[in-house]
């Protein structure tokens, strides 16, 4: 490749004779940069992994029977529904899982402004005297200097290795897995409220049941105690019922403790303060049971997005093991500056007030005490990790299915 380097080079002067030396330099590492592909490669990992057509539980698949995304309305409970629906609104925790991608997005954008050529303009004024005074005695009135100048300069640095395309993928990787994690905190979130409201009804179920309880035990205590008084009955059977009522009525504060809980539980889900929260509730019975379709097929576990996100983060980490691998190489930078410059205003755009320059730098790293090579390592095992991750998130989501199908 260097040979390559050196003939496009020095072959430029009689291929285009029309170009200076500073051209001639420019266009020859373009030329060279088209090939860069083939110097620096990307370790694209091996997920090695076993899919299963179907799950063990439901081995028929259908392809045409995905679930519904509002599952939620399988229940039929309005009130259900409509803290559903508030929740996607309102909730802090999907809001900041927002801010979180928008944050991600603005620096996939500062990443992505490496590949691009910076450019700045400047306009300046400069007065200035010099001193009346020689070193032979004289004195003279001094020299005022008014000069003006406005000029425009501009500087890139060559992708030559990849080093920043792969810094802007990564970026955008990151970005990608900020999204999903949105959405994992979504489906969170719903999942949270509607086991809140289950617990809900559920509570107050148990309490009605306590209470019945409660109202047969006073019923049978006062029956024992009226057979107590007919001779029939004993003082310990008076006791032992009592001690039963006395349970059945120490049940219901931890029941009412617990409904409490959850409605707070909902009013946090729902971004408000427990007293502006009113749940009617009812009962589990009058809560329908969602239709579940069989024959689920397996590429539906695609669709989680805690997968899409580890998929998106170990993807992000492949591109910077390539962007740390670039940093051995030498950086190729191009500078330029152009502009006018005099001492009246009026003659500053004149033709022969313009000037320009322009510089191309190489930098290659010589000693640094290990810090590329300790940041090279550091990608990889990270890469590693996103890896083991990934695998672990797909084999855990099979049997989170299954366990549910059971």
């Amino acid at each position: 490749m260097r040979q390559l380097f050196l003939g496009v080079v020095h072959g430029l002067p009689a291929a285009i004779p029309c170009l200076d030396r500073a051209a001639r330099w420019l266009a020859a590492l373009c030329i060279v940069t088209s090939s860069a592909g083939c110097i620096v490669t990307q370790d694209l990992p091996d997920p090695a992994l076993d899919i299963p057509q179907g799950y063990k539980a439901a081995r028929l698949t259908n392809a045409d029977s995905p679930p519904t995304l509002d599952w939620w309305r399988g229940f039929r409970s309005s009130e259900l529904t409509d803290l559903m629906e508030e929740a996607q609104k309102v909730n802090l925790d999907i809001a900041a899982a927002t801010a979180r991608f928008i944050q991600a997005d603005a620096q996939a954008r500062v990443a992505g402004a490496a590949l691009l050529p910076s450019l700045s303009g400047t306009g300046q004024e400069t007065y200035s005297r010099t001193s009346g005074s020689s070193a032979s005695g004289l004195t003279n009135g001094g020299r005022e200097v008014v000069n003006y100048s406005a000029s425009l300069s501009a500087s890139y640095e060559l992708d030559f290795w990849g080093k920043n395309r792969d810094a802007a993928q990564a970026a955008e990787e990151t970005s990608v897995a900020n999204r999903f994690d949105r959405d994992v905190v979504a489906l969170t979130t719903l999942t949270s409220v509607a086991n809140a409201y289950f617990q809900v009804l559920a509570s107050q179920d148990r309490i009605r049941t306590a209470e019945r309880n409660i109202a047969s035990a006073t019923r049978i205590l006062e029956a024992i105690r009226q057979r107590f008084k007919a001779g029939t009955g004993t003082d310990l059977d008076v006791a032992q019922q009592e001690a039963v009522l006395a349970n059945q009525r120490a049940s219901v504060p931890p029941l009412r403790q617990t409904l409490a809980q959850n409605i707070n539980a909902l009013a946090t889900l729902v971004s408000r303060p427990p007293e502006s929260v009113h749940v009617v509730g009812g009962s589990l019975n009058q809560i329908g049971s969602p239709r579940v379709t069989p024959g689920l097929p397996s590429e539906l576990l695609t669709q989680r997005p805690d997968i899409r996100r580890q998929e998106a983060q170990l993807a992000s980490a492949v591109a910077n093991v390539g962007n740390a691998r670039a940093q051995f190489f030498p950086s190729i930078q191009l500078t330029g500056q152009g502009g006018y410059q005099s001492s009246a205003l009026v003659a500053l755009f004149q033709p022969h007030a313009a000037f320009f320059s322009l510089v191309g730098g190489l930098t290659q790293p010589i000693f640094d005490g290990g810090k590329i090579l300790g940041n090279f390592e550091f990608t990889k095992a990270r890469q590693d990790e996103l890896l083991q991750t990934y695998r672990k998130t797909v084999v855990s989501a099979f049997a989170d299915v299954d366990n549910v199908l059971l």
